[in-house]
């Protein structure tokens, strides 16, 4: 683990960065790689029911991100987001007994691959409606306001979400009341087959947030630190109480929108691009970056020991039992009604 291993500070940007920070950030690159190559070969193998959508190459703005945040503040994530609750320091069992449906995952089994929370990390929840967490974020940002603490909520969401409605009532709210929330935009290039190109007239996202009186950046979503820079400047205006910022990460999928056959004979992107993108591998740019403090042997003994963790969360996932099927029955409400038979009637 990182924390066994001390070194000096180091300086990224102007800005002191403690390498136990940034050993603690590889290693989360890593579990989220490897989380969603596990869940791969679940899917593959027939395991998951519905859906499953990998972050695959987005590795460096889900973890830079989520690493500027306080262990209390909230996230808010997307259909995309296996990686967001590890990002934010989520344990990998509980996550993947989730994704098989398992009563030991962070929501009973009753989640799974697209509706994963984990409130103990502050983590809110994600939907698979595209943008559907951004109203969700600013009611947290507002409820953090109106409590008086000052607890920041970051919000990630897709290019393709920024043409919802939701996008722009949320920015517009949250602008006018001054919410302490971050939006981080994870452009990467295409909705579902769609390019960004041909579903918005603007090629910035980020330009949209001049609409609101909002700042905005444009980052490097393959560069953790980058992004990490930028929300951390992000956060810390929202904790002042000076509002939303608006973060647009340009990144890459390396696999389709979702897992299956159905996208195997589409040529919406080429092989040259994606090539490309994969030169841009975040997790080896970092390794990169590293590599002049650190020994390459301790990152390959942190390699080994995501592996090991990964591999005792699919045995921890395996091993757990399914719901039972009364539970079908539970968590549906806050305060459950008690309803005794006999005592209602159709009058």
């Amino acid at each position: 683990m990182c924390a066994a291993v001390n070194f000096d500070i180091s300086v990224w940007g102007g800005m002191s960065v403690d390498q136990s920070l940034l050993l603690e950030m590889y290693r989360r690159m890593g579990l989220v790689r490897q989380f969603d190559e596990a869940v791969q070969k679940l899917f593959n193998s027939g395991r998951i029911p519905g859906s499953a959508h990998l972050s695959i190459g987005q590795e460096g703005e889900v973890v830079g991100a989520c690493m500027a945040l306080r262990e209390d503040d909230y996230m808010v994530g997307n259909h995309r987001s296996h990686g967001h609750p590890i990002g934010k320091g989520a344990g990998v069992n509980a996550l993947m007994a989730e994704i098989l449906g398992k009563s030991t995952g962070v929501n009973q089994g009753k989640g799974g691959s697209m509706h994963l929370a984990d409130f103990s990390v502050g983590s809110l929840g994600e939907s698979s409606i595209v943008g559907s967490g951004l109203p969700v974020a600013v009611g947290a940002a507002l409820g953090s306001q109106m409590q008086g603490n000052d607890r920041v909520t970051l919000c990630f969401f897709g290019d393709g979400a920024s043409n919802q409605g939701y996008f722009h009532e949320a920015m517009n709210m949250a602008a006018l009341w001054k919410l302490p929330v971050v939006f981080l935009c994870e452009n990467n290039g295409y909705g579902v087959t769609t390019p960004n190109n041909r579903a918005a007239a603007l090629e910035d996202i980020s330009a949209r947030a001049a609409g609101y009186g909002t700042p905005s950046s444009i980052v490097d979503g393959q560069q953790c630190l980058e992004v990490y820079d930028a929300v951390t400047e992000a956060v810390e205006r929202a904790r002042r109480g000076d509002g939303p910022t608006l973060v647009e990460a340009k990144t890459y999928r390396y696999h389709h929108h979702s897992e299956g056959p159905l996208y195997d004979n589409m040529t919406y992107r080429s092989d040259e691009e994606l090539a490309a993108w994969k030169l841009r591998d975040p997790l080896l740019l970092f390794r990169e970056q590293l590599a002049d403090s650190v020994a390459v042997a301790d990152l390959d003994r942190m390699d080994e020991q995501v592996k090991q963790d990964i591999a005792a969360a699919l045995e921890f996932a395996e091993q757990s039992p399914l719901p039972e099927p009364e539970e079908a029955y539970t968590h549906l409400y806050r305060t459950p009604v008690v309803v005794i038979e006999g005592e209602l009637s159709n009058g």
